[in-house]
């Protein structure tokens, strides 16, 4: 199981918020760059940008912080929040984000979404982010009609490489993870499923691991892994023991 850090984008800070609610926002670092570094040195091989700003405004508002985070370190970042064009989408992958997250434009145009899987194999995932049973979008700020399984079975055989599973109930609570949820849209689909929401401790992880079904491709650890709850040797040995 891959494990992404997410680094949470607000005003140029590092900050996580509680169920997406931007002014219940904790900054636990004012550089980015330098919060990218030390997940780099816990050993962490995949980093996980969100654009806060920009996901609620519909284009980027942490272009600075986000390149400095590119800048910093040599491994992998996946980069999703307000990219919602194909010129935007190149634009970051020119910038060397090596795989782009789309949430609101796979709602209101999919095809957008299958267009950018074509033109760059392997560097689009979906966001898949989920408020009561529906798919949430515009930042967690608007709401659609879709359930989460709908929606990803949008995006079976476009090449996508992931689709990136919030439970926003749980984000930021350290309440645990979704399993079931999560679960739900891995066995619904071929596309590789990434739980995001509530990740509490190594033993989600675990819980992960164990479900019964498609097995879970990899996991965003947000305040835990901020707070101390979650120690970075210890998850990474978790996920690397069950891989091998």
């Amino acid at each position: 199981m891959i494990l992404y850090p997410a680094i949470d984008l607000k005003d140029g800070q590092c900050v996580r918020l509680l169920h997406g609610d931007m002014d219940k926002a904790t900054v636990f670092n004012t550089s980015p760059a330098d919060q990218a570094g030390r997940f780099v040195k816990d050993g962490f091989d995949w980093l996980h940008v969100v654009d806060l700003n920009g996901a609620i405004e519909g284009a980027s508002r942490n272009a600075e912080a986000v390149n400095a985070i590119l800048n910093a370190v040599s491994v992998p970042v996946q980069l999703g929040g307000g990219i919602r064009t194909l010129a935007a989408v190149e634009a970051w992958i020119e910038a060397g984000i090596s795989r782009v997250i789309l949430g609101t434009v796979a709602v209101r145009d999919p095809e957008l979404v299958k267009t950018a899987a074509r033109k760059w194999p392997e560097q689009i995932a979906v966001a898949v982010d989920v408020r009561d049973g529906k798919v949430a979008v515009d930042g967690w700020t608007g709401a659609s009609e879709l359930d989460p399984i709908t929606l990803a079975r949008r995006f079976e055989d476009a090449g996508v490489a992931a689709l990136i599973v919030t439970d926003i109930s749980r984000d930021g609570a350290m309440t645990g993870v979704n399993v079931e949820g999560v679960g739900a849209v891995a066995d619904a689909v071929a596309i590789p499923v990434i739980a995001s929401g509530g990740v509490a401790s190594v033993d989600d992880i675990r819980r992960l691991q164990a479900r019964k079904g498609v097995p879970i491709a990899g996991a965003i650890l947000g305040r835990a892994l901020y707070s101390g709850a979650i120690k970075p040797a210890e998850v990474i040995a978790v996920a690397n023991r069950r891989a091998a």
